[in-house]
């Protein structure tokens, strides 16, 4: 129970909050991903498809203890040791993410954003890694699998780590064609990850 209590609370304050208050602040919608058929738009439905995932695992956990053995779990990993790693892993995420969305203030959005201008971040958590959002959002995906391993929570980082270095490079050809050299010297800089 306390574990889908953390994961609402993950998911109200870094996605509905941070939206919330950029969208009052500034009357932008952060959520930028397109309909389209293009790489952009399919990745925002394999992250929405991968937050239902993480939710159903995390609700069965929760509420039908009795279904998880159906989540083909790997007992040989459940033990105390990995679920406290795990629990730290959970909690630190929400720490990097929140903090990172904080040092990106209007700049920050779910996505690429074409029509808004926004600003180049690059102090702060951007001055260890020029992804630490999605390095707290790979973190939280690991701190899962430890509290709770299973074929479905192994599933979530595989999903994540292909649909998260796609996006970045997407994102990575946008901030290149929207800054131009300050973003190719902040890139010599900062790795993409630490």
């Amino acid at each position: 129970m306390i574990l889908f209590a953390y994961f609402i609370l993950y998911f109200l304050l870094v996605f509905v909050v941070r939206s919330l208050l950029l969208w009052q602040r500034t009357g932008v919608n952060p959520l930028t991903f397109n309909k389209k058929d293009d790489a952009h738009g399919y990745n925002g439905k394999i992250y929405t498809f991968i937050s239902f995932l993480e939710l159903m695992v995390v609700g069965v956990y929760a509420f039908k203890i009795e279904w998880y053995k159906y989540l083909l779990s790997f007992w040989y990993l459940e033990n105390e040791v990995l679920f406290k790693i795990g629990w730290v892993f959970l909690i630190l995420s929400l720490i990097v993410v929140w903090f990172s969305q904080t040092q990106m203030a209007n700049s920050w959005r779910i996505g690429i954003d074409e029509k808004n201008k926004t600003e180049l971040v690059t102090s702060g958590m951007f001055s260890i890694s020029r992804n630490p959002i999605f390095l707290g959002i790979m973190i939280a995906n690991i701190g899962l699998f430890l509290v709770i391993p299973d074929a479905f929570t192994l599933l979530i980082i595989s999903l994540s780590v292909i649909s998260i270095n796609t996006q970045i490079r997407l994102e990575e050809d946008f901030l290149k064609q929207e800054f131009g050299n300050e973003y190719l010297k902040y890139r010599k800089k900062v790795r993409r990850w630490l």
